[in-house]
């Protein structure tokens, strides 16, 4: 399995067909996997660089707490030791923080921007609906049935009784590769810095310059799309699209929406 030695520590990473390099950067707690659906479609137009993040996958994972800064960093790195001087680049969730970090600090590496089911954190930032919150911070019920809530209240309303045997994978998928406790943790930190005032991205948004492109589920309860418009207001030239029977998870629930959407604004 490749790996490329960058900020530090040894990165796991996959490439996907050819031409203009697209970097997806995954949310919390999640490996390259989670791209697994959307990346025949995207690979079929760039060179798709998908990786696991720090704490996740066969990536390593220090200590931490971790912060999106360091995350941009190993992404920087990466690049940097793929020869890779620009690109286009995803951030979902987690991953979105992420991104905005890395715009901010690496400006030069980046050809357009993708800020996906995020949001730029601090007390003005709209926050994860009650019902999810309450899913997603339950650590009582059977383990099973609470993986199976959780990807169920993270995708759009019925998708659970259209696509049963893709619940199933994802839920085989996780039993069989268990979170590491200690990297979710330190990953955990990333967001939770970002909710002081001081700390957040929104009031450095407006240095971007690179084309922005913010994309969300029409039914995201996690990061509601509400947010769509917050990041807008303070990116100039960003425009938004709303993934319609969409949630959270839309690379599951809505993937070849998805694509076309990041295919139409990366060509």
């Amino acid at each position: 399995m490749p790996k490329a030695h960058a900020n530090g520590i040894d990165i796991y990473y996959e490439i996907h067909g050819a031409g203009q390099p697209l970097v997806l950067i995954a949310g919390l707690g999640y490996s390259s996997w989670m791209w697994h659906k959307m990346i025949p479609g995207l690979a079929q137009h760039f060179q798709v660089i998908a990786f696991d993040n720090r704490g996740v996958g066969e990536t390593d994972k220090p200590t931490g707490p971790y912060t999106a800064q360091m995350l941009a960093d190993d992404t920087a790195g990466l690049l940097a030791a793929l020869g890779i001087q620009r690109a286009a680049i995803l951030g979902h969730s987690m991953g979105g923080f992420v991104a905005q970090a890395l715009v901010l600090s690496h400006p030069e590496m980046i050809g357009k921007l993708i800020l996906s089911a995020t949001n730029f954190g601090g007390p003005r930032a709209i926050p994860v609906t009650p019902e999810a919150l309450a899913v997603l911070t339950d650590t009582k019920s059977d383990p099973v049935e609470r993986l199976k809530r959780g990807i169920l209240i993270s995708c759009t309303p019925g998708f659970g009784d259209a696509h049963p045997e893709i619940v199933q994978e994802w839920v085989n998928y996780r039993v069989q590769h268990p979170i590491d406790l200690s990297g979710y943790q330190a990953q955990i930190a990333i967001g939770m810095a970002l909710l002081a005032e001081d700390k957040c991205f929104e009031h450095c948004l407006k240095q971007i310059q690179t084309p922005t492109l913010i994309l969300f589920g029409e039914h995201d309860k996690v990061v509601p799309p509400g947010n769509a418009e917050l990041l807008a207001r303070e990116i100039r030239g960003s425009r938004i699209e709303i993934l319609k029977n969409a949630g959270h998870f839309y690379p599951f629930d809505a993937t070849d929406a998805a694509v076309i959407a990041i295919v139409g604004f990366l060509k």
